[in-house]
């Protein structure tokens, strides 16, 4: 009984320690981020009221503080994004279709040893600081 135990155990240990796995996982649905970035929508100014204006000039002030921090501009091209972090795990999003200036001007910051950060543009620069760091 022992034995049949041991090989069990075994089995699933080397299983689940297998990284390899998902590899050949098909990643063309997704757009893939794999360097240090911040990823923005393509979002074109539908009005340039006093709310799109302000929400840009708080995504601009963001981009400048992860730019002088080594963070690269990445555009996104699809919905689906596929975050793939340092030591092999994968991060997937599906972003929803923006109902406002707030969710068309979604920044999210990407470190490869971290897990992506929604930056809040309601908030000040604290919270890209403290990612950062």
């Amino acid at each position: 009984m022992k034995p049949v135990l041991l090989i069990f155990t075994v089995a699933t240990i080397f299983f689940s320690c297998n990284q390899s796995r998902n590899d050949n996982r098909d990643a063309s649905a997704y757009d893939v981020v794999t360097e240090k970035s911040y990823v923005l929508r393509n979002a074109q100014p539908v009005s340039s009221d006093s709310l799109t204006n302000i929400v840009l000039q708080r995504q601009e002030e963001m981009a400048r503080i992860l730019e002088r921090h080594g963070f690269k501009k990445h555009l996104v091209t699809k919905d689906s994004l596929l975050f793939r972090r340092a030591n092999g795990l994968e991060v997937m999003l599906e972003l929803p279709a923006p109902e406002d200036a707030w969710q068309s001007n979604t920044i999210i910051a990407f470190d490869p040893q971290k897990s992506p950060l929604f930056i809040n543009l309601k908030k000040d620069s604290t919270q890209v600081t403290n990612y950062i760091k």
